[in-house]
């Protein structure tokens, strides 16, 4: 049998202040709430997958669960994600972006007719809109 794997299912960022970030994804990006407790959110992402907020550091002792066990993970400085979206909803993201504060730090146009643009979260991780036409699977 040839071994494949099909996507992406999970992504996770590390945040300094659990609580500001939720308002960030939750408000700002109006990423629906799964799971919200003291030690992470999780967050639909376009019902197919999940973006998961860890605090920096509190994952580094792994969790114990009934069910098992997740060995520690953690992070550290700013990571990179990208988001897709429809490319006529990307102009309404940029004006909602700018009505929240939130800087457009960079614009891009692919070569094959996609177009990004890039900000920050509170935690400084560079987050990316990205219409399809940057790869050849997107």
């Amino acid at each position: 049998m040839e071994l494949k794997i099909d996507k992406v299912i999970e992504t996770v960022l590390y945040v300094s202040d659990i609580e500001r970030a939720d308002a960030f994804y939750r408000e700002v990006l109006q990423l629906p709430a799964m799971v919200a407790n003291e030690r992470f959110r999780a967050y639909n992402v376009g019902d197919r997958s999940v973006l998961l907020l860890f605090i920096e550091g509190d994952s580094l002792r792994g969790a114990h669960y009934p069910t098992g066990f997740i060995p520690a993970h953690d992070g550290v400085g700013p990571a990179h994600i990208g988001l897709a979206v429809a490319k006529d909803q990307l102009p309404y993201w940029e004006r909602h972006l700018m009505a929240n504060g939130v800087e457009i730090e960079g614009r891009m146009r692919w070569e094959h007719g996609g177009e990004s643009i890039y900000f920050r979260d509170p935690d400084a991780h560079l987050l990316e809109l990205v219409t399809p036409g940057i790869w050849a699977n997107y």
